[in-house]
């Protein structure tokens, strides 16, 4: 068996969003928000992912796979393989949203369902080393647990290192798979008795897949190398000119939304190109924001080194 990588776009929506097999997505939901008894989510609707653009020129949205159960509560799960500028409010924003908009005129409050955001992270959000974490409102002092109807939980797989023995959970088990499957080349024996685990198995096994399928998926793998073999052109154009025995000197301003304004001064050797200058834009942008030294060389595929010679040399 040879099982597709679960965090691209195509195979996450192949296995969470098959109206036809719901079976692995209420199998995820019960794990990663750890419900049980009569809390446990026993069929789910999907529900057209399309969203208009919420601000003017922005461009239409796809959520990954947008849910409703048979109690009438909203789930919405997606997948995201890079950090970017205000995910916080981001998933904030759109499940408040979808709670906000299941009134119709002339109904009252009473009428609204749970709504649940759940995000499986290829990138740290939040401190300490646990990788599920799940987020409700509650009371500073007492932790009293009145306002329930919003929720968040977070898959972080960089933080996920539990071997095939190790796992315990439903929740560890899903993140085994969604982790690891490319490593695999059969089914565990621990996906055997969760029959959605199990059908997740099935449907990421590239010998179930039609040619168009496939092509379309091998198409999404290849636009994300592009990516990555374009940010690593601009590192050897920059190594290549000398980028090294530059000193640079910047100083940003204004707030920064979606695209970085700022104005690099200084003496640079050579004739720095178009895509060079930005890249260091985005570093010192990113810098000025808070973001990490780590974050930041994941972003822009430089070393942790390479990130904080730049920043030092901006502020001389």
């Amino acid at each position: 068996m040879i099982f597709v990588d679960i965090k691209n776009d195509i195979a996450f929506r192949k296995i969470f969003g098959n109206d036809e097999k719901t079976a692995p997505l209420i199998s995820f939901l019960n794990a990663a928000l750890q419900l049980e008894g009569n809390d446990q989510v026993e069929s789910v609707t999907l529900v057209n992912p399309y969203q208009f653009p919420r601000i003017r020129g922005e461009k239409a949205s796809v959520l990954d796979v947008r849910a409703t159960d048979h109690s009438g509560r909203i789930f919405v799960v997606e997948m995201q393989v890079a950090e970017k500028n205000g995910f916080d409010k981001r998933v904030q924003y759109y499940i408040s949203r979808d709670y906000s908009m299941q009134l119709n005129i002339g109904d009252d409050y009473p009428v609204l369902n749970p709504a649940y955001f759940i995000g499986i992270l290829d990138f740290p959000f939040g401190e300490g080393d646990k990788y599920n974490t799940h987020h409700l409102i509650l009371e500073k002092e007492t932790y009293e647990h009145l306002l329930t109807d919003i929720q968040f939980a977070f898959i972080q797989l960089p933080k996920f290192n539990l071997g095939i023995d190790e796992l315990v959970t439903p929740i560890d088990k899903w993140t085994y798979f969604i982790k690891n499957a490319t490593k695999l080349t059969f089914i565990p024996e621990f996906a055997q008795a969760d029959e959605g685990l199990k059908t997740a198995f099935i449907a990421a096994d590239k010998h179930n897949w039609t040619k168009e399928e496939w092509i379309t998926y091998d198409n999404t793998m290849i636009q994300a190398r592009d990516v990555i073999q374009e940010k690593l052109f601009v590192i050897e154009k920059a190594e290549a000119i000398g980028l090294e025995k530059g000193r640079i000197k910047g100083k940003l301003e204004g707030k920064i939304e979606g695209k970085i304004e700022g104005k690099i001064e200084g003496k640079i050797e050579g004739n720095l190109e178009g895509k060079i200058e930005k890249e260091i834009e985005l570093i010192l942008g990113m810098h000025y924001e808070g973001f990490k030294i780590p974050q930041m060389a994941r972003i822009t595929l430089k070393s942790e080194e390479e990130i904080i010679r730049i920043i030092k040399e901006s502020e001389l």
